[in-house]
């Protein structure tokens, strides 16, 4: 067993890759320290990644049995750190990805004069798709951290129907609640746009309001979903929604109480669409829009906000996290299959 190894990565949302190559490292070294990249270093790569606190936070509440006797943790400043020169280490560990890396740090020794650490590379862990887990991914909404979908297979293939069980849970508003005056959409949504982060994208509306409401302030929805239904009725307005403020427009079906492989399928064409290359959709469903919040955040890249409006009430902001998606596919799992 080698004395000391070494760990370097910014090891954002825990996952079970992580956990894999922490654990492989433990089982060859009787010691290991992790460099985990500074939040200077991180944010450069990708805003939504978590501090530096949580990410060890993280670290210690999995790995707490070995602290601090076989783990120590530090911050990495740049994308080599102490591994260039640290005389005390045998070895590096690495996923495929990293390798490269690793392999010029060795260069890096050998022309300080100090021996090679010894490479030892550990396999990816794959998702259900059989693509491998990455903190890119999960920020990007596409599986959680053990490499689940978010949306259960069913709803790929068969017509899911609302059950009694699910629609309780959905009278109360999920997210916060802006109130204004129903005949005064408006002042409603403007609030909601003033206390929603700048970088809070895409914002996604679903309802012929909202997204009539944000066209008319000026800030049209990257994707949005209509019917030319309020409260299940025809609302006249509706034809006033300017499809131009769209690049693509997609037509699909979900009937009133159901959600559909068709929906699911529009959806998530236009949130790819949207991570590929910025363009925005209009998604025009044949029977409801209501329950596609149930699919959007599963699909959609954290940080996304979903708008949608409660009659009567005002408009609902609801932030894509974690803990959302879960709750979503928590509900999605009690629909009811139709045969």
């Amino acid at each position: 067993m080698l004395e000391k190894g070494l760990i370097g990565g910014t090891f954002d949302r825990l996952h079970d890759g992580h956990i894999k190559l922490i654990q492989t490292a433990l089982n060859h070294c009787e010691k290991i320290e992790l460099w985990l990249s500074s939040d200077n270093l991180s944010t450069m790569k990708d805003k939504r990644i978590m501090g530096w606190e949580n990410r060890r936070g993280e670290i210690i509440e999995h790995f707490k049995n070995y602290f601090p006797k076989q783990i120590s943790i530090g911050m990495l400043e740049d994308q080599y750190g102490p591994a260039v020169n640290d005389v005390s280490a045998g070895a590096i560990f690495c996923t495929p990805q990293t390798r490269e890396k690793c392999q010029d740090i060795n260069i890096m020794r050998l022309e300080e004069s100090l021996l090679p650490l010894e490479i030892i590379e550990v396999d990816f862990s794959l998702a259900w798709d059989d693509n491998p887990i990455s903190s890119s991914r999960i920020r990007d909404g596409e599986i959680d951290r053990s490499g689940k979908s978010w949306i259960p297979e069913i709803f790929r293939s068969s017509s899911m129907s609302l059950s009694k069980k699910v629609e309780s849970k959905l009278k109360e508003p999920f997210g916060q609640l802006i109130t204004g005056p129903e005949e005064q959409p408006l002042l409603a949504m403007e609030k909601a746009l003033s206390v929603i982060p700048p970088e809070s994208i895409p914002i996604i509306a679903v309802g012929d309001v909202t997204t009539r409401c944000l066209e008319m302030i000026g800030r049209p929805a990257e994707i949005a979903l209509i019917d030319g239904l309020t409260r299940r009725k025809k609302w006249q307005e509706s034809d006033e929604i300017d499809h131009s403020a769209y690049d693509f427009t997609i037509d699909c079906e979900s009937p009133a109480g159901f959600l559909t492989p068709s929906l699911l399928k529009s959806c998530e064409s236009a949130i790819s669409s949207w991570k590929q290359n910025g363009s925005s959709h209009l998604i025009k469903v044949v029977g409801e829009e209501d329950l596609a919040p149930l699919f959007l955040h599963p699909i959609s890249p954290l940080g996304a906000v979903i708008l949608y409006g409660q009659p009567g009430k005002g408009v609902v902001i609801r932030h894509c996290t974690e803990e959302t998606k879960s709750h979503c596919r928590t509900l999605l799992e009690e629909f009811e299959a139709v045969y």
